[in-house]
């Protein structure tokens, strides 16, 4: 039997004192006030504070007990006899419309691991996306969400949502104090629930955030975060596991296509709607595949507010974006990937954040996730803020969210954004706008430490992945091992290699000849690091052309330069890389609003360029002399890399076996040369097994060999060399392959 002992006088000024935290939304200790607490051996107190109840009752051992409002506030409190209560008590709440029954959210106790908490503190928490978010859990028996934040220097932290009607007043959270963690349990709290954190500073200005660990947020221009179960995790059987580390190593064929998902096709018949990420599934996956490409790779997905970021300035760098679906849509579309053994590569962008007030930036009313000092926190070329990547909490949001796509999605692999701007504490800025480091130098030591540790922590739980970086510089050792003092990417972007080979494909084949060592540059450093050749979205937007309006010549011309450019690269060490649309040769640059403009596939032009990059494809796949040996100089040799007044370029790529020659040469003029005498390394028939120029991709169809088994047998007179060549026509504006296929007579 309860004993409804009135408050004594000595507790009414506390009483206030907490009343007025609570009804301000500025309880820093919640769990000190509310909930069960016993007052001294013989009497339990029950405390809730319940905004626009009209009534509350305690439900226990099968008795019913009122609490009392104190002086016509919200909140309610009651004495009992010591034994009279269960920590398992139920309050039946009274609304003016409705009843609500249910645990008393500042009954639970805490549930979040010390040890996890303190390796977040340390900064090498690598899964910190299961202690901190929002998590469906079941505690002492009740279903619920736990919510935990990290927010160290705010006065107070509150969960809001749907669920209390945005009211910073109704559910304040419990500090970690060591930890600098916040955390609620919110019993019977269901998925899909929008929700944020009301952010008390130490200023006492209220601030409303998203939450940086949320699986789920809204669609721009909603802001909040969603309710989600946690997607179950994909565990890949030994033998796609194997499958995966196959496609991903150095001596594979690598061919990737690169995908905005919002403008690679969409329903324009409704709307001009995206594609959902089933219907991407259905669709973009056989045509990648058909294509012959052997990985995917998204541009970001991590939800982003603002479509012309095109995803590179993310809010919820753990939540698929909702353009396209749900996150059970998203893990369908990886799902198909895995079936169809699809390598994904998603973009990951931990090099800086956008301003948008519901994101990291002064998270917690301070300078939490970057520097305070816009010398080193704020980007100036992208008006975004630059991660502190000192900060040891930082490191382990970074890392856990590189861990995240890796371990939960089983993705091949990601490729890294805008490295370059976080290696350097001077890039893109001028003297004195940047601070030294410890040592007086330019690099940034914490970002360098970071992607160590990202690299290393990755492959550790997955060796056979890919990380890419775009990096855009000569630093050194990009791909090298951390022991070995790299950085420890598998692969980096060749972005010298694309700058030089642009430049000289814009040039008028007459004045070629005075570029010809923008062509052969790449091979001085080829081998240096694990490279792969991008031709991406960069190089098509803010003005700079589509890939085809670059090239120089009329309209035969220009198909022409284009396909023997996609040749050449194809057959250049290194990997490679196509942005979507590249097969389709688009006269406009990309517009992410829009679609590819598929017509372009009833021109014949067009659909000799698609053409033409399903069969590099299919010629690169099946044979290895074009990608066995791309990080050793044994993969690769001129025949003539000096010919310049006719801007042709010959040379041989080898297989491991580093006998088998398959002999390259590529004509970036229009003039046709008849019987051309090419050096070759070994005396055999040579088959021509790729020719840009083909009818088939509407080229002229000059033909190499003169008969149409395009067989041609080597003679022993020297040239380039060689004491073996071959006498061939070399067609206008093309790449030729000839693979050696035996010894003897045609």
């Amino acid at each position: 039997m309860n004993t409804r002992a009135k408050i004594e006088d000595a507790q009414v000024d506390d009483y206030i004192s907490q009343l007025a935290a609570l009804e301000a939304g500025k309880c820093r200790d919640p769990f000190a006030f509310l909930g069960l607490h016993q007052l001294d051996a013989k009497r339990s107190v029950v405390r809730c504070f319940i905004p626009g109840a009209t009534e509350v009752k305690v439900l226990t051992n099968n008795s019913s007990y009122g609490l009392e409002r104190f002086r016509k506030s919200a909140l309610f409190t009651l004495d009992f006899k010591a034994d009279d209560i269960s920590k398992d008590y139920l309050l039946e709440v009274h609304y003016p419309e409705q009843t609500v029954t249910a645990r008393d959210v500042y009954s639970f106790d805490s549930c979040l691991a010390d040890d996890a908490l303190y390796l977040f503190n340390e900064g090498t928490q690598a899964q910190a996306y299961l202690h901190l978010g929002a998590h469906q859990v079941e505690i002492e028996g009740v279903i619920g969400f736990r919510f935990g934040v990290w927010a160290p220097n705010a006065l107070s932290v509150s969960v809001i949502g749907e669920f209390n009607h945005w009211q910073a007043v109704q559910h304040p959270m419990r500090l970690h104090p060591a930890s600098g963690v916040w955390e609620l349990f919110i019993p019977a709290l269901e998925v899909d629930c929008c929700y944020k954190f009301a952010i008390t500073t130490f200023e006492g200005e209220r601030i409303e955030k998203a939450d940086p660990f949320a699986f789920k947020m809204e669609q721009a221009p909603g802001t909040a975060s969603i309710t989600q179960a946690r997607p179950a995790a994909f565990t890949l059987s030994q033998a796609d596991h194997d499958k995966k580390a196959l496609r991903n190593k150095i001596n594979a064929p690598i061919s990737i296509y690169e995908v905005h998902l919002g403008s690679w096709k969409r329903r324009e018949e409704e709307g001009n709607r995206y594609l959902t990420y089933r219907e991407l599934a259905d669709d973009l996956i056989p045509y990648v595949k058909a294509l012959g490409f052997t990985h995917l790779q998204l541009m970001p997905i991590s939800e982003y507010p603002f479509d012309g970021s095109w995803g590179y300035q993310p809010v919820g760098l753990f939540s698929p974006t909702s353009r396209f679906g749900g996150v059970e849509d998203f893990a369908y579309f990886v799902e198909c990937c895995h079936r169809e053994e699809l390598g994904l590569l998603i973009d990951w962008v931990p090099g800086h954040f956008p301003s948008d007030p519901h994101g990291l930036h002064k998270f917690d009313g301070t300078h939490l996730f970057e520097h305070a000092d816009k010398r080193q926190g704020f980007h100036p070329d992208w008006n975004t803020y630059i991660f502190n990547y000192d900060r040891a909490e930082v490191k382990s949001f970074l890392l856990s969210n590189a861990m995240y796509w890796i371990k939960e999605y089983a993705i091949d692999g990601l490729r890294v954004d805008a490295v370059a701007s976080m290696l350097y504490l001077d890039y893109s800025r001028k003297h004195g706008e940047w601070v030294p480091n410890q040592y007086g130098g330019r690099e940034n030591l914490g970002a360098i430490e970071c992607l160590k540790s990202v690299n290393t922590k990755c492959y550790g739980v997955d060796e056979g992945i890919m990380m890419v970086a775009e990096e855009s510089t000569a630093w050194p050792g990009v791909t090298r091992s951390v022991e070995h003092d790299g950085l420890g990417f598998g692969y980096k972007w060749n972005m010298g290699w694309m700058n030089d080979t642009l430049n000289y494909m814009s040039k008028d084949p007459i004045h070629r000849k005075y570029h010809h060592h923008e062509m052969t540059f790449s091979m001085v450093y080829a081998y240096s690091e694990n490279y792969i050749l991008p031709l991406s979205h960069d190089e098509v937007v803010h003005g700079k052309g589509a890939l085809l309006s670059k090239m120089p010549g009329d309209d035969w011309q220009q198909f022409a330069n284009l396909r023997a450019y996609y040749g050449f690269m194809f057959a250049h060490p290194g990997k490679k890389l196509l942005f979507m649309g590249a097969e389709l040769a688009p006269r406009e640059e990309w517009d992410h609003n829009q679609q590819l403009n598929w017509k372009l596939l009833e021109s014949e032009a067009h659909q000799g360029v698609y053409e033409c990059v399903k069969a590099l494809n299919t010629t690169y796949k099946s044979t290895p002399q074009l990608f066995e040996c791309d990080n050793k100089s044994t993969g690769f040799n001129w025949i003539d890399g000096g010919n310049a007044e006719q801007s042709i370029f010959s040379f041989v790529r080898y297989g491991r076996d580093g006998v088998t020659p398959l002999v390259v040469i590529a004509n970036f003029t229009p003039q046709t040369h008849f019987q051309f005498r090419l050096g070759v390394p070994l005396a055999g028939v040579y088959q021509v097994v790729l020719n840009t120029d083909d009818k088939e991709f509407w080229g002229s169809g000059v033909g190499v060999v003169a008969h149409k088994q395009q067989l041609i047998e080597s003679k022993s007179i020297a040239s380039h060399g060689f004491e073996q060549s071959i006498d061939i026509t070399v067609p206008p504006l093309a790449t030729v392959y000839l693979q050696l296929i035996s010894g003897g007579t045609c």
